[in-house]
């Protein structure tokens, strides 16, 4: 179901013609804010610069990190999920920079990395995800729930927080929210699907790097833009052990009525969609694509539980609007949309 607010495009648009930040979350809301794959690098060691001598930056994600430090109380940012693709090449360089923008939220709002494609190798290993993300890094916070330890030696192929969960309560609703790394395999959906039991009383939200895009995969680069879309049918990872989104939605998120939203990236060619269907128990999943190939556009998920309504608001943390037009996605409504959801009686 999409539901449209026309108080909410009003006030938001009003407050962006004046090339100012929209206006504060009212009283009684929150958000929670999702951070689009971050791969524009540049500099040394970079795909786009391979010639370069200049320092390897990665501006773009530096300024969303920073932009909602800097308005996590105008906004009541509550918690923070970024959909993976953290890197563009796994290598060192990149991965201490990709720490650095994230140590901007460290110790200051509760936060989630799920592990994309470039994360890791196509085989499923993620040990320098690990090395700089580990569990070690947040298992001393109070709204770490922790994470999946694979049953066998070795933490390399999905082990040492590369999917973990996260528990936060904002407005008197209690959340759980897990990382799951790209195509996870039976075993990770397996403690999935316990843990989800376990906390069944929280309401839960997924963060995967795959979930919407071409449903099969394209023969051709103009597929990627253009071939049917919705929840994908292929994988990029862990081989035949990799799960596809249709996979993990059948195994897994169908099963539980107090899951509600899916988030994740790697389509940067579908850029934007939102699909809702119904899990096995009557319950309505929100499924959010937000890939905005690094050009500064944050989503915020901002809760309205006295209307029981979710906004979801894409802003341009860059060049302090709201995005509302691309050149790959035209439509308003896939960037700025609201959705029902059930909070209060």
């Amino acid at each position: 179901m999409r539901v449209w607010s026309f108080w909410f495009v009003f006030v938001f648009q009003s407050a962006c013609a004046a090339a100012t930040e929209f206006t504060p979350a009212p009283e009684g809301t929150f958000t929670v804010a999702v951070i689009p794959d971050t791969q524009l690098y540049r500099g040394q060691h970079t795909l786009g610069d391979p010639d370069s001598e200049e320092e390897l930056t990665n501006h773009i994600f530096y300024s969303i990190t920073d932009w909602i430090v800097k308005h996590r109380h105008k906004q009541n940012i509550v918690f923070v999920s970024h959909v993976g693709d953290i890197v563009d090449q796994n290598i060192p360089e990149q991965w201490t920079v990709a720490q650095h923008c994230m140590d901007r939220l460290h110790g200051l709002i509760p936060y989630g990395v799920s592990v994309g494609n470039h994360d890791m190798t196509r085989d499923g290993d993620s040990t320098l995800f690990q090395r700089y993300f580990p569990e070690s890094r947040f298992k001393d916070f109070q709204w770490y729930g922790g994470a999946f330890h694979p049953n066998r030696s070795g933490s390399a192929v999905s082990g040492n927080n590369s999917n973990s969960f996260q528990v936060f309560s904002a407005e008197g609703l209690d959340f759980i929210i897990f990382h799951l790394e790209c195509n996870a395999p039976n075993n990770v959906l397996e403690w999935v699907n316990r843990e989800l039991t376990k906390h069944s009383d929280r309401r839960a939200i997924v963060t995967t790097h795959m979930d919407l895009g071409p449903m099969l995969l394209p023969r051709t680069l103009d597929g990627y833009a253009n071939d049917p879309k919705g929840r994908m049918q292929w994988n990029k990872c862990h081989n035949d052990r990799g799960n596809s989104a249709t996979m993990m939605w059948d195994k897994c998120y169908k099963k539980h009525d107090n899951l509600f939203l899916i988030c994740s990236g790697d389509q940067r060619m579908s850029q934007a969609m939102h699909v809702t269907e119904q899990g096995l128990l009557g319950n309505s999943v929100h499924s959010c694509l937000s890939d905005y190939s690094s050009d500064g556009s944050l989503r915020l998920y901002r809760f309205i539980p006295d209307e029981n309504r979710v906004d979801v608001i894409t802003y341009n943390v860059i060049r302090a609007e709201l995005t509302q037009h691309t050149d790959i996605v035209d439509d308003e409504d896939e960037h700025q949309f609201s959705f029902d959801y059930p909070m209060r009686p």
